[in-house]
């Protein structure tokens, strides 16, 4: 059975820098669009960063673009979050998501079939 889990989450000061990882298991997971998203209390889940099939493409939300990077190593079946100057702004549980459908990622929610747990990141002012 597929799965993906997340890691790398934590308490940090605003300014401060996380690397979250997102580990497959259960299939290969290197030939698929894989994604960032997160949830803060009372909202919506949003797209935070998409990476495509070969690392060669990535897309950012317009609120961490110079700030996230987004990578994959198809080889461990493993997507990271590098995010760096973070803010109380960024607070939230942070999933990550691999669209079974395509090669080429999507910014939407309903577009990704599997979702790891979630891992908590949280920015003191």
């Amino acid at each position: 059975q597929a799965q993906l889990e997340e890691s790398g989450g934590g308490l940090v000061q605003a300014g401060g820098s996380l690397r979250l990882s997102c580990a497959g298991s259960g299939r290969t997971f290197s030939s698929y669009a894989m994604g960032w998203f997160r949830q803060a209390p009372g909202k919506e889940r949003e797209f935070v960063a998409a990476v495509d099939w070969s690392g060669g493409s990535t897309f950012y939300a317009d609120s961490v673009k110079g700030r996230f990077t987004i990578s994959r190593l198809n080889a461990v079946d493993t997507i990271y979050l590098q995010m760096n100057s973070l803010r109380p702004e960024d607070t939230a549980v942070y999933y990550c998501a691999a669209d079974f459908k395509s090669s080429v990622p999507w910014r939407r929610v309903d577009a990704y079939d599997l979702w790891g747990q979630g891992t908590q990141v949280t920015v003191s002012a």
